[in-house]
């Protein structure tokens, strides 16, 4: 499963809607077929390294992270694969969270004589796939929220200077982040200030969708993001022109309802969710992030920390929550922290109670 495991994550990022997963076949001790999930359209991972074991597949052990599905989508149910290989054991890492199909596989598989074992290394699978879950569940991408900023919470100068917070450690994982999220999503305050392309210059890495919030429609049709990959989403009732000139530069530009400009986040993640997109990352700037905070819709927040000191007039990295009571503030739970050069990434997640 570790081995399964390992294969999964090279599909990460690059299969949704689908889940990332990997395979495995072991015949007498031996790995004899591999395999993971192709970009949507192509063979799952079971069907993989089933072909790559090709004969060896009969009798032998299928070690899969994600339970074989049992329905018809854009390709045929991996259990018809299976139990046509004639695998005689199937080892699971993690059911399947679509509450419609869950243990469908599983049963089938065991109403044809297979030994099926459930649960192996399953934290490990299902973290592996908690975009997929997410969205499957919910309908909604997963939601991670980036920040960079200094030890008192900043993350530009007064005058707007923001290059660079972090060093080049911190800036490198978060083309990785990038690499690894179906979008990344900034409002248009960012646009203006930075001029940011928002692509992936990881090595072999792939550019997620670009999207922009901009309520009233100020993105300059000069800003490096006005450009196929795009998407905008700004208020209903945009003047047409711009609407016009944005969308012959190659953006998509989507009109939703707002209140005097301010999209709201639900509405966002829910255009975004009808798309397929499983996974969202918001890299700024502090209105944007405030309203993801304020509105429960993050999942995830990554808080990479500089060791400096900007000052009480330089930029917040969170904009107004309208607290009047600390009692009312969110509440976060640490899971775990990292070393990135000089600097601190800290893992968080929201806490629920």
């Amino acid at each position: 499963m570790r081995a399964a495991l390992r294969l999964a994550r090279r599909g990460l990022g690059r299969t949704s809607p689908n889940p990332a997963v990997g395979a495995v076949v072991v015949a007498r001790g031996r790995v004899v077929g591999r395999g993971f999930t192709r970009p949507v359209g192509g063979p799952h991972a079971e069907v993989v390294a089933l072909r790559d074991a090709g004969a060896r597949a009969r009798g032998a052990t299928l070690y899969v992270t994600l339970e074989p599905c049992a329905h018809h989508g854009r390709t045929p149910p991996c259990v018809d694969a299976v139990l046509a290989a004639g695998v005689r054991r199937v080892v699971v890492g993690c059911a399947d969270p679509n509450p419609h199909v869950r243990g469908g596989g599983a049963a089938r598989l065991r109403r044809a004589g297979l030994e099926v074992t459930m649960g192996v290394r399953e934290d490990e699978c299902r973290e592996q796939i908690r975009f997929f879950a997410h969205h499957v569940r919910s309908g909604l991408p997963w939601v991670t929220l980036k920040l960079a900023a200094t030890l008192d919470g900043r993350i530009a100068t007064a005058g707007g200077d923001s290059k660079w917070v972090t060093g080049e450690k911190a800036r490198a994982r978060v083309q990785e982040l990038r690499d690894l999220h179906d979008a990344v999503l900034v409002g248009a305050e960012t646009v203006i200030a930075d001029d940011p392309e928002l692509t992936c210059r990881r090595r072999g890495g792939r550019d997620p969708l670009r999207v922009i919030l901009d309520g009233r429609l100020r993105l300059p049709l000069a800003a490096r993001v006005v450009r196929a990959g795009t998407l905008v989403l700004t208020g209903r009732g945009a003047p047409a022109r711009k609407l016009a000139a944005l969308r012959a530069r190659g953006a998509e530009v989507v009109e939703l309802r707002h209140r005097g400009g301010a999209l709201a986040w639900r509405d966002v993640l829910a255009t975004l969710g009808r798309r397929g997109l499983c996974s969202l990352l918001v890299e700024g700037g502090g209105r944007v992030a405030a309203a993801a905070v304020a509105a429960r819709g993050v999942d995830e927040l990554l808080l990479f920390y500089a060791p400096k000191l900007a000052g009480g007039d330089a930029r917040p990295m969170l904009g107004d929550l309208g607290l009047r009571r600390m009692a009312d503030a969110p509440r976060l739970r640490l899971r775990r922290s990292e070393r990135l050069g000089d600097d601190l990434l800290l893992y968080l997640s929201p806490s629920r109670a």
